[in-house]
């Protein structure tokens, strides 16, 4: 007759030895590359960047999450398509981070929403700029980013001529066009909009605000490649320990610091 009392608890330490292999996998393995993964990524701040404290809010969430997985996470950052096709072709673990595209799908695995964003209209305060609907912007010229779109409903109104949309290549020189009066809003993300203003325009901060009615809610990735081996454990991992920093809350304190400045390069007293 088999000793059950015997069984038992040896059945319960190969369970328990099994878990933790399992949960442990990435950093466990003999590759000891596997304890350190590189990811690269383009600079966008407040989010992401060389010069910030953290590297940016995402570099340091993302860097923490892989941290309590046993892995230490490594930023390179590089021109955006440079930082999407090195990581396709082998030289990273993961790319950060990335608003969703059919084309993108093809090529990568992408986790848990990282960063949910909030496209607003900025505008002078002596300006009583207002809006509800695209119609409400008839006649105006409203500033853009270059190359960019700020959802379907915002292009349609563009394309059918309801107000003139004004591109250039940074946030800075809308700011500045709009203090000058050349344009009458801009849309722009929110926390890039006040990260940019208070760093280099913080004489305009008191003369600019924002519409709390948002032009688009977007939500941004990391990305792992489809054609690497290790991907889907890590996409795995990646995605249990977001969602777990998200359920005790710790996910919510790094955009508390954001809203508090805690990712800017310096804090100028704001009157």
């Amino acid at each position: 007759m088999f000793n059950t009392r015997v069984i038992v608890p040896l059945c319960f330490t190969w369970l328990l030895l099994c878990s933790i292999t399992s949960a442990f996998a990435v950093p466990m393995k003999s590759n000891p590359n596997q304890k350190t993964i590189n990811i690269s990524a383009g600079e966008w701040p407040p989010f992401l960047s060389e010069s910030l404290p953290y590297q940016g809010v995402a570099a340091h969430l993302i860097k923490d999450i892989f941290s309590e997985a046993g892995i230490q996470a490594n930023f390179t950052f590089l021109p955006w398509g440079r930082a999407y096709h090195d990581t396709y072709n082998g030289k990273y673990a993961a790319t950060a981070v990335w608003m969703h595209s059919k084309e993108r799908v093809k090529n990568y695995y992408y986790s848990d929403a990282v960063l949910s964003e909030k496209f607003v209209f900025f505008y002078k305060k002596d300006n009583h700029f207002e809006w509800h609907n695209f119609n409400d912007l008839r006649g105006l010229i409203i500033g853009g980013g270059l190359s960019y779109s700020y959802g379907p409903k915002f292009d349609k109104a563009v394309a059918d001529g309801i107000f003139d949309l004004s591109q250039v290549s940074s946030t800075e020189q809308n700011f500045r066009r709009l203090s000058a009066g050349r344009i009458d809003a801009f849309a722009e993300e929110i926390n890039i909009g006040y990260h940019t203003l208070y760093n280099q325009h913080p004489e305009l901060a008191d003369t600019i605000t924002h519409h709390t009615q948002p032009i688009l809610l977007n939500n941004s990735f990391l990305l792992f490649p489809k054609n690497a081996e290790q991907s889907n454990e890590l996409l795995e991992i990646f995605n249990v320990h977001l969602a777990q920093f998200k359920q005790d809350g710790r996910y919510q304190a790094y955009f508390k610091g954001l809203e508090q400045g805690d990712y800017r390069p310096s804090k100028p007293s704001i009157k």
